[in-house]
């Protein structure tokens, strides 16, 4: 197993982590438990998008641009460096909540993602530099140093205005709006080019650019839509409904690129690698549509009041979109091992979550009474998704000793 075989398996173990997590916060509803229920879901939500996305996204970057660069050393001191700021924050959130030192270890996982950001920039080849994928990598890495600015700013916050302002719920937003529509997006995207650019498919410069500021706008303008829980003039409705627009006009350039590569494309990987692809993408659209829907002031003002569906919401995106395409592209770089039982297994879980969540928002809104033993269900339905994860462990186990 190479060393980043085993980056990847640590992202696995995060990923593990948090679908456990999420079944013990399922269970809050059920049961008492002896922890406090915000301290873990901050540490739910940290592992997430610190441990095992940002731990597989920034593999799955190394290996695509600077595996050559001879820098594995570096790249291997700072990965370890990340790996204690993530594992303390997991045994420091639990107990404490944002305190002191769940503090310093958010803080300094936020400089160690800063130099991977300088690694990237400095080691990349020019040849690289011109190619589309960079691009879009390139942006994300910047958009993920962006989304920082609302971590930095809590602390100001809370001294000031508190935790319970409204400043703090948007700062908070900020980070969330674009580590998601930003970061995770548009490094997903480079992948995918990336491994179109390497079977000879290449995007036509003037779509590409098209396509990339596009969407690019769209991310930045979109952010008014987390604003919209304070009802805000009707300008910031009216941006954040163009910057919807405008990301579903950036994935009509880039389908229509696609689809002219079609037969290509089918050629690249298996078929279900291809199956995933086009499932990803539909997830993607159903994003795009509920963004758009909720850029409108009447659903603007149900989702603002309506927990659920902002979960749900949420949970499509990194459960539907972003953790998939995770697993199919370290799957497809040989970084871990999928099969299609694991990927059937997580799809069930995460259309069982996911209906059952956006039921009870549908539940609230109208007003109606919710199903007996709903929650239990819900337990039911995380189980599987942790199940699924729990298979594809046991798939790498096999790999290692088969």
């Amino acid at each position: 197993m190479s060393f980043l075989n085993k980056h990847s398996f640590f992202a696995l173990i995060y990923f593990f982590l948090i679908a456990f997590l999420g079944v013990f916060l399922r269970l809050y509803q059920i049961v008492d438990l002896p922890a406090d229920y915000k301290f873990i879901v901050h540490t739910h939500s940290h592992v997430a998008l610190l441990g095992w996305v940002y731990t597989a996204l920034t593999t799955l970057i190394y290996k695509l641009y600077l595996g050559n660069a001879s820098i594995e050393k570096k790249y291997r001191i700072l990965f370890w460096c990340t790996q204690i700021t993530i594992v303390g924050m997991l045994l420091t959130f639990p107990f404490t909540g944002y305190a002191l030192f769940s503090i310093i270890f958010s803080t300094l996982f936020l400089f160690a993602s800063y130099s991977f950001v300088w690694l990237f920039i400095r080691y990349t080849t020019k040849e690289q530099k011109r190619t589309n994928s960079y691009r879009c990598i390139h942006v994300s890495l910047w958009f993920m140093a962006m989304s920082s600015i609302g971590p930095w700013a809590l602390g100001a916050i809370m001294a000031s205005a508190g935790s319970g302002s409204d400043l703090y719920r948007n700062a908070i937003y900020f980070y969330l709006h674009f580590q998601y529509n930003g970061w995770f997006v548009m490094a997903l995207f480079g992948i995918l080019i990336h491994i179109l650019e390497k079977q000879g498919i290449v995007l036509e410069k003037k779509s590409f650019n098209h396509f990339f500021w596009t969407i690019n706008a769209g991310a930045v303008l979109t952010f008014g839509i987390s604003l919209l829980w304070m009802k805000p003039p009707i300008l910031i409705y009216v941006i954040s409904g163009i910057g919807a627009l405008l990301q579903f006009l950036a994935m009509v350039i880039l389908a229509k690129q696609l689809f002219l590569v079609k037969k290509r494309m089918k050629k690249i990987g298996p078929k279900l690698f291809y199956r995933l692809l086009k499932t990803i993408g539909l997830l993607f659209l159903v994003k795009l549509f509920l963004q758009l829907l909720g850029a409108f002031p009447y659903f603007a003002a149900v989702i603002s009041y309506n927990m659920d569906f902002v979960i749900g919401y949420l949970h499509w995106i990194f459960l539907g979109v972003v953790s998939l395409a995770l697993l199919v592209f370290l799957d497809y770089f040989k970084l871990i091992l999928l099969t299609k039982e694991s990927v059937l297994i997580y799809v069930i879980g995460f259309i069982l979550t996911e209906g059952l969540i956006f039921y009870k928002g549908f539940v609230v809104w109208l007003k109606v009474s919710l199903a007996v033993d709903y929650f239990w269900y819900l337990v039911l339905a995380s189980v599987v998704v942790l199940i699924a994860i729990g298979n594809i462990f046991k798939d790498q186990l096999r790999k290692t000793t088969g």
